[in-house]
């Protein structure tokens, strides 16, 4: 992994503290934090792993105690770990009080920025005044599968979620001694109240017919329901999954990426006057009069051999770019997927920190921790994502 330097101010921190830890997500990491440090602090006391024969053995394990422990994300249950001697005493508790802002921030940096496990061993160091291996980071790092995977495999029953996007993009991941692309499939759902939800993503091989049935199904098993309308671009494999495995809904044709699709086939000079008028019909919510629109634009255009291909693709696509005037009430954010284009952009930015995944798993750890974070970032906000009331 590449190693990242920066520096955080006391207001950048509390800023990040305030807007991304928050809820049961961060209650989780920062409790599997505290026990990994407090168990790792035990071993290094007592000089000898678990059923190790040393001669350096200070003393004996003895099991552990509850604790409770009060932080800016909230109250935590704690193990604590004691020793036979009695004389064992965590550290972690009292650097805590003075490291807190380095302690949630650097959290945030291992959990969602994908941060190197060489700068984690730095930080950690700071904050529990020993070094720990990088193959202790690593191991700490993985305590956080169990809660991506509870998180990716929740229940969607209860809610409805009429409209759905969906995308791909594509990861580096090292396997096998090899460096493969990744296809990582994600979908927002948007509910009957407007709100939005990220509601799951899987990493695959590959972008295909095969691969978004795979998703769409996994997607229906933990509940799915109510969906009336899906937003994509035109990947054939992704549409004709959409038409198995969604028989009433409509699919929604991406807008901007139906418009690039036009336009790549306009010659670049002179063309202003075609370009102005297919932009005309695009901003146009009343399907009636778009297709009325569109039809005239053809017929003024067909027949000049600079546009001919352009007009049959805007003829060949239009119905189905418009369907968000039809299911969706004509709701602007419904026909295109810049929701999710711009989550995939910071997906994109934290992925490159590493640039190659070791394995898969840690892909899905990272891209997992990030979906949740925005999921819950958008859940807390007391803003809809679309007024349905309007």
């Amino acid at each position: 992994m590449t190693q990242v330097h920066f520096t955080l101010n006391n207001e950048q921190v509390q800023n990040i503290i305030e807007h991304s830890v928050e809820g049961d997500t961060a209650k989780s990491i920062l409790t599997t934090i505290f026990n990994q440090l407090m168990e790792n602090q035990r071993t290094e006391y007592i000089h000898a792993d678990n059923y190790e024969q040393s001669e350096k053995r200070h003393s004996q394990r003895n099991g552990y105690y509850e604790r409770t422990f009060t932080t800016r994300v909230g109250t935590l249950n704690l193990k604590v770990p004691r020793t036979r001697d009695g004389k064992f005493s965590p550290t972690i508790f009292e650097r805590y009080q003075r490291n807190e802002k380095a302690l949630l921030a650097s959290m945030l940096e291992m959990y969602v920025s994908g941060i190197s496990t060489r700068k984690v061993s730095n930080i950690v160091e700071e904050l529990c005044g020993k070094s720990v291996s990088k193959s202790f980071v690593s191991s700490l790092t993985k305590q956080l599968d169990p809660i991506v995977n509870d998180w990716q495999n929740r229940s969607l029953t209860g809610t409805n979620y009429p409209y759905l996007m969906t995308d791909v993009l594509y990861l580096k991941v090292r396997e096998a001694h090899r460096v493969l692309s990744k296809s990582c499939h994600i979908a927002i759902g948007i509910t009957d109240d407007g709100d939005r939800e990220v509601i799951g993503f899987m990493i695959q091989n590959e972008e295909s017919d095969y691969t978004w049935t795979t998703f769409f199904e996994y997607l229906k098993e933990r509940g799915l329901q109510g969906t009336k309308l899906i937003i994509s671009d035109a990947h054939k494999g992704l549409v004709s999954a959409i038409r198995q495995s969604f028989t009433n809904a409509s699919w929604q044709r991406c807008q901007v990426h139906f418009l690039r699709n036009i336009f790549k086939t306009v010659p670049k000079k002179n063309s202003k006057p075609f370009r102005e008028a297919v932009k005309t019909i695009f901003r146009l919510t009343d399907i009636d009069r778009a297709r009325e629109t569109k039809n005239q634009l053809i017929a003024d255009f067909i027949d000049q051999s600079s546009y001919t291909k352009a007009c049959e693709t805007l003829d060949s696509g239009f119905e189905d770019a418009f369907q968000y005037t039809v299911i969706g009430n004509a709701y602007n954010r419904l026909k295109s997927t810049n929701l999710l284009e711009r989550l995939n952009q910071e997906v994109r930015r934290r992925e490159k920190i590493i640039r190659i995944f070791p394995n898969r798993a840690s892909a899905n750890r990272l891209i997992g921790s990030l979906l949740m974070d925005t999921h819950e970032e958008w859940l807390s906000s007391t803003r809809k994502y679309i007024k349905f009331d309007q």
